[in-house]
């Protein structure tokens, strides 16, 4: 197979050479990637090869929530092109998680937002995650509690309180996603906070908040009174 490489295109063309000269943030997406795929396939120059992958994935969001498997059998791409998206995406989504240093105590929604939106804005399913936060509001844990449709005769109260009770937490933050991206609490949200709060009540472990991560936007539910009354 006949493989273009970057520097058969034409020096205008070239992402890395225009990267050098303007900076990464002058370069589109099908260019940054262009630059991880290195070369194109026979017939198609990396640059096209970027583009059509993009468009088929639906931009970087989509490229994320293809697992690797399915990555590799995507028309010119390979265990070696899939691995450097796949290594270049996990460095964007820890970089971004690392905007609040967990040592740090927790102000804010956003701050928790900041921590897990990232992450789990594009997830398929829902997760429930917790947030376990010290005395000083600082993060001792991140765990996941649940995985699937989320709704209060589904949920155990028991166990999203389960690891704070190990670890002595002083409170709790729970954090779930609505993959439709829409971040609107649902009754069953609220339900499933008014349960919460009052198990923290009995366990002395506070339920600080409970988030709701959709595409591009959270709700706090405390910050709206909804469930915290």
């Amino acid at each position: 197979m006949i493989s273009l490489r970057m520097h058969e295109l034409p020096a205008y063309d070239q992402p890395r050479e225009r990267l050098a000269r303007l900076g990464a943030g002058a370069l589109s997406d099908a260019e940054l990637l262009a630059i991880l795929l290195r070369v194109g396939t026979n017939g198609t120059n990396v640059l096209q090869l970027a583009y059509q992958l993009l468009a088929e994935c639906g931009g970087w969001a989509g490229l994320q929530l293809l697992d690797f498997n399915d990555l590799c059998q995507r028309h010119g791409i390979g265990t070696s092109k899939a691995a450097s998206i796949k290594a270049a995406l996990e460095i964007g989504r820890r970089l971004a998680r690392s905007g609040i240093d967990e040592r740090f105590p927790i102000r804010s929604p956003a701050d928790v937002a900041t921590l897990l939106m990232v992450e789990m804005s594009h997830l398929d399913q829902e997760h429930l995650r917790t947030v376990l936060l010290d005395t000083k509001n600082r993060v001792q844990q991140i765990n996941t509690v649940y995985i699937g449709s989320l709704n209060s005769a589904t949920i155990r109260v028991g166990e999203v309180f389960k690891e704070a009770v190990r670890r002595n937490s002083a409170g709790i933050i729970v954090v779930h996603n609505h993959p439709s991206g829409e971040a609107t609490p649902s009754i069953d949200d609220i339900e499933v906070t008014r349960q919460l709060v009052a198990a923290g009540r009995l366990l002395d472990i506070e339920l600080l908040d409970h988030l709701i991560i959709g595409r591009g936007q959270y709700v706090s539910l405390r910050e709206r009174g909804l469930g915290f009354e």
